[in-house]
């Protein structure tokens, strides 16, 4: 017995063409760092174009994830493709820590041995990117800074490709102006740290959906308590809540009702007041409840009762 609501794919369009032309703005970063860094040997600019070009493969696949997400439920698929976007959200993460690593690794030994740079090239190429940066963010704001965690995952990477072009900025004008060429290997442990920090929360994030962990902000035994206190229920076992995506929490349970519900009418009554419970006193948005009614007795004949 459960609840059901359709699910909306309406913003699926419009995220699906922010990301492409975000993508397109990303595109060109890339191109004109990576020309940049040619031109200049500035470690920082490349750093921003390897940066651009993870952003870019990122796109590429939020972008599917975002089309596979506005794939409709299918009796073999009955979620239809939405866990997609974690999926790629979780992508994007680990290949951001694996391109961070490299950047560190690669800035430390020119901290110790520094080669000389072009530091106009690097200003000139460096407010290229950030210009691209800054339109490619107001693209994926647009209509509020919310949204799915697909969509968070690319604004997370283009606000951090922007923040490394500043870095690249600064860098290039601190070489230009005191002639200290540290500053361009400083400005790469700079992205690095941008990357990093926020990657990981991400990560843990989109994880926490596939491991199936409790929504964040859903206390269980705070539910199981709220249950128990309804008129006529004896007893709740098999709880279990989950994420499908961002935004989409599903919980479900075993609950133990009065034999003479089934007789005098009351179990859907009892059903009406399980889900309005949910929505009343827990705030997060559990819209798909499923809740099997059984007896005192049934409970008894199931393999196990799980907590």
């Amino acid at each position: 017995m459960s609840g059901g609501h359709d699910h909306g794919h309406g913003a699926a369009t419009g995220d699906r063409r922010r990301l492409a032309v975000v993508l397109a703005l990303t595109a060109s970063v890339l191109v004109v760092q990576l020309v940049g860094a040619l031109v200049s040997g500035s470690l920082a600019l490349l750093a921003d174009a390897a940066h651009a070009a993870t952003d870019a493969a990122g796109l590429v696949i939020a972008l599917i994830a975002a089309t596979l997400a506005a794939r409709p439920a299918t009796s073999r698929r009955t979620w239809g493709y939405r866990r997609a976007e974690v999926l790629g959200a979780t992508l994007q993460a680990a290949v951001l820590l694996a391109v961070g690593g490299y950047i560190a690794v690669e800035a430390f030994a020119r901290l110790a041995d520094p080669p000389e740079i072009a530091s106009t090239a690097v200003l000139v190429f460096g407010g290229l990117g950030l210009a691209a940066n800054l339109a490619g963010i107001a693209v994926l704001t647009r209509g509020g800074r919310g949204g799915s965690v697909n969509m968070r995952a690319a604004l997370l990477e283009v606000v951090n490709d922007a923040l490394g072009s500043v870095a690249v900025l600064v860098a290039a004008a601190v070489v230009a102006l005191t002639g200290w060429l540290q500053a361009d290997a400083v400005a790469s442990l700079v992205i690095v740290a941008l990357i990093v920090p926020r990657t990981i929360k991400l990560l843990r994030e989109t994880v926490s959906v596939l491991l199936e962990s409790t929504p964040p902000g859903l206390d269980l035994d705070a539910v199981r308590a709220h249950l128990l206190a309804l008129p006529h229920v004896i007893g709740v076992h098999d709880l279990h809540a989950s994420q499908i995506t961002s935004g989409l929490p599903v919980l479900s349970a075993h609950v133990v009702v009065e034999d003479g519900c089934f007789h005098d009418g009351h179990a859907p009554q009892v059903l009406d007041q399980l889900q309005a419970c949910l929505a009343e006193h827990f705030p997060v948005g559990i819209e798909h409840s499923t809740f099997q009614l059984e007896t005192a007795a049934h409970s008894h004949h199931e393999p196990a009762a799980h907590h």
